[in-house]
């Protein structure tokens, strides 16, 4: 297929919630393809379908040598304990703030044939799961900043654009 080219703020898409996928065609396993080729890449932890303007419930990951993918994910289980660090989003080019996520994630979805897939990890693979799944919510990492914090984000994005 292709690595597919990055929607950035303020596209629309971005901040649009994504529909569940209902049938598993053509359509949704090229999108898949496109999903794992373009995250292969340095740099980039994970990509959500509405991250390449598909409104469709579906992300990859590419987090410790591991590249992997997921349809209709949902969060059904995050740690109490919170990690910091800042966090960056191929979307939101060259921004980078602190952002506290769960310590450990757990999403369940499922894989091109339908089986249940579950996914989680702790840190790097925790944060990614959560970005990815407010990307599919329509939710932009700078929403879940600290509030002083957001506004400094949103004046440099806005200087940006």
């Amino acid at each position: 297929m292709a690595i597919r080219e990055i929607r950035v703020v303020p596209d629309p898409v971005l901040r649009t919630p994504c529909e569940e996928i209902t049938t598993i065609d053509d359509r949704v396993r090229g999108l898949v393809t496109d999903l794992v080729e373009t995250v292969d890449k340095d740099g980039r932890a994970g990509l959500a379908a509405n991250q390449i303007g598909v409104n469709l419930r579906a992300f990859s990951w590419n987090v410790e040598d591991e590249i992997g993918y997921v349809l209709n994910p949902r969060i059904v289980e995050l740690s109490e304990d919170t990690q910091d660090g800042d966090e960056g989003c191929l979307s939101v080019p060259g921004l980078w703030y602190p952002t506290a996520r769960a310590w450990y994630a757990k999403v369940v979805g499922m894989d091109l044939d339908g089986n249940e897939l579950v996914v989680e990890g702790t840190g790097l693979m925790a944060r990614a799961l959560q970005h990815e799944c407010d990307h599919l919510d329509g939710t932009l990492y700078l929403d879940r900043l600290d509030r002083t914090v957001r506004k400094q984000a949103m004046r440099e994005l806005r200087e940006r654009l």
